[in-house]
């Protein structure tokens, strides 16, 4: 899959009406909720899936990693593996393929096997998102990329304000595996709705592998999605202990969780509209105004959560920060040259990354006998040092000679 100039993006905007993008955005946008429904759930369900298979609160966290490990390895992978396939065909075949997994994942028999089928679900997860980004692009007008991009991203914040919960609900309610039932049936609803309403290309030339891992392979793409492993890892810190955090230190029954939850995907849709009016206004400089935002709240949240009414604003505060993900998403497509199929499909590799290190990081912390709301702090610190690489990365793009560079 080739790059979008600005002309080829005017003449494929003009060429498709309102009403059929709206319905196209549609479609990639469920298959957004399908995938954030299942990539959260575990942090919703985690009381359930701790008793149901007999480990530890960590060790759940590490069912989580797993899926994120997932996303690392098939992001690019599946995005070099798919290049030569159309847009659409790639699509219908990557939501098959995430219907399956989650399947694989609902009916896990134990803890090894349940690492298993999270690490495949979370194959297709990047380029997934990475194939729609461009998508939405092509349909769109190129001064409206950031509104483009936010929206085939706003399906993942809606699963944290309405999946997630009702994942976490049934968890609590009919059995914690019917979660990953639910986001099987919402990915086959996806591949019938793309099947319906995304046209086929009539001109899309394949990409050659070698030559989109060469334009890959420059400093500001590796800033970029370094900004997004590190930076973004704090709110994962948080998000992954929540239920426990509330179980334990805000001192409210099971029943609130699905409610603190909303919370983040509250924080999640405002954060990610803003996110891409941000960039089309200030371009790369909004993901400072972003990150510093987001240390903040993070140092907040530890004595927010000793009260159920201080912590639910907490955590819409701390949600904002997924404006982040359309920030980056859209930046990387400026730097990326020819090889932006693998540089969008990435952007979601870096942002399990962070989906790993911060669950992991929160788990040595609360490990070391820190407490529960020790994530905030250690929150806070990832997103100021997401802020430090991006004054390097600002720094680069003012050097011409170094921006052009390979890595």
């Amino acid at each position: 899959m080739h790059s979008i100039s600005p002309l080829d993006a005017a003449a494929s905007a003009a060429a498709v009406s309102r009403r059929h993008r709206a319905l196209i955005l549609t479609a990639l946008t469920l298959g957004g909720f399908a995938i954030g429904t299942s990539e959260f759930s575990a942090m919703g369900l985690m009381p359930d899936m701790v008793k149901g298979f007999g480990v530890t609160e960590p060790q759940v966290g590490h069912i989580i990693s797993a899926y994120a490990l997932g996303v690392v390895v098939g992001a690019p992978l599946l995005a070099i593996l798919g290049g030569r396939l159309p847009r659409r065909a790639l699509l219908l075949a990557l939501m098959a393929f995430y219907a399956l997994g989650n399947l694989a994942s609902a009916g896990a028999p134990d803890y090894a096997s349940m690492l298993l089928a999270r690490f495949v679900a979370g194959l297709p997860h990047g380029a997934y998102f990475g194939v729609s980004a461009l998508t939405a692009v092509a349909i769109s007008r190129p001064e409206e990329r950031g509104k483009a991009v936010s929206l085939t991203m706003v399906g993942l914040t809606l699963a944290i304000l309405v999946g997630n919960p009702l994942a976490t609900w049934m968890g609590q309610t009919i059995g914690w595996r019917w979660a990953f039932v639910l986001v099987s049936a919402v990915a086959v609803a996806t591949v019938l709705l793309i099947a319906a309403f995304l046209p086929r290309q009539r001109a899309e030339a394949p990409t050659r592998p070698r030559d989109e891992l060469r334009a890959f392979n420059r400093l500001p793409v590796w800033q970029a999605l370094a900004i997004g492993a590190i930076g973004f890892a704090g709110l994962f810190c948080v998000f992954s202990y929540l239920a426990p955090t509330m179980l334990q230190v805000t001192g409210v029954s099971a029943a609130w969780i699905p409610l603190g939850l909303a919370g983040f995907g509250l924080g999640g849709v405002i954060g990610n509209v803003a996110g891409g009016w941000l960039f089309d206004r200030l371009r790369f400089r909004a993901v400072p105004v972003i990150l510093l935002g987001a240390a903040a709240m993070l140092l907040l949240f530890a004595s927010a959560a000793g009260s159920l009414w201080t912590l639910l604003p907490a955590t819409v505060a701390v949600g904002l920060m997924g404006g982040l993900g359309p920030v980056l998403q859209t930046h990387l497509m400026d730097v990326a040259g020819e090889a932006q199929t693998l540089a969008a499909a990435s952007h979601h590799a870096a942002f399990n990354a962070a989906n790993a290190l911060g669950p992991w990081l929160g788990g040595l912390a609360i490990g070391a006998g820190w407490g529960w709301t020790s994530t905030g702090y250690v929150g806070a610190a990832t997103a100021l040092l997401g802020t430090a690489i991006y004054a390097w990365a600002a720094a680069t793009l003012r050097t011409p000679r170094e921006a052009c560079a390979p890595a």
